[in-house]
């Protein structure tokens, strides 16, 4: 259903995947990539967006680096050598360049992230407050001493959080829920009990993908995205 393009921005050259709805237009939504890459399981959750009516687009964050599924050390190496302002300065590009889109439509654009992007779709908030209305973060999220400023952020924001997940705790999910509303942020947080980390993830890496878990919030999810962006 998509295709890899090239855009620029911000004096660098950056791609990624977008996905266009059958019926050609959408409201835009930014996927955010796990600490794998641009990989497969991306690039469906872009097109499984695209079939629900959105205009997906998946900024290449890691600029044609790719971890297999098999190769966590990489994937984590991959991740720490993230530069976070240029990961900043792909996604603000890849904003632009989904908001100029002739298929674009609705009222502002919407992030949707996994693992590290879930994390990253926070910072994009806070970096386009002009553009971006609904966040869907799943089981990542900013903890520790890298936080973005919350107070920028005006996106309406449904989080989706697992039990058991080692990396992103459930205690600091809901802490930093605490944080956003006491700002009076539009959030929530739900943590899926029972769930594990990625349980959302077509590859199944971790051998914790939840079909059931996921036919269920998938819905939501998508209705959040059209209510606050439009159809």
């Amino acid at each position: 259903m998509g295709e890899m393009i090239e855009f620029s921005g911000e004096g660098l050259d950056a791609r990624g995947y977008l996905a266009t709805p059958e019926s050609g237009s959408g409201p835009g939504v930014i996927v955010v990539q796990e600490w794998w890459g641009l990989d497969s399981g991306i690039k469906e959750m872009a097109d499984r967006l695209a079939a629900a009516g959105f205009v997906a687009l998946a900024p290449d964050l890691y600029h044609g680096e790719l971890a297999a599924h098999d190769e966590m050390d990489k994937a984590g190496q991959l991740m720490s050598e993230l530069p976070p302002d240029r990961a900043t300065r792909d996604m603000s590009a890849a904003v632009d360049h989904l908001d100029g889109l002739e298929s674009t439509t609705g009222s502002g654009l919407g992030v949707m992230g996994f693992c590290m992007g879930g994390m990253l779709s926070f910072l994009l908030a806070a970096d386009r407050p002009d553009k971006i209305k609904a966040a869907v973060p799943f089981y990542g999220f900013p903890h520790g001493d890298s936080q973005p400023d919350f107070s920028k952020i005006e996106a309406s924001i449904q989080g989706h959080m697992a039990e058991n997940d080692d990396f992103f705790p459930p205690g600091a999910a809901m802490h930093l829920e605490a944080e956003l509303q006491a700002l009076g942020k539009d959030v929530s947080f739900t943590v899926h009990a029972g769930a594990g980390h990625a349980f959302m993830a077509p590859h199944n890496a971790l051998g914790t993908q939840d079909q059931e878990l996921y036919d269920a919030i998938w819905p939501q999810a998508t209705a959040f995205l059209h209510d606050k962006l439009g159809t």
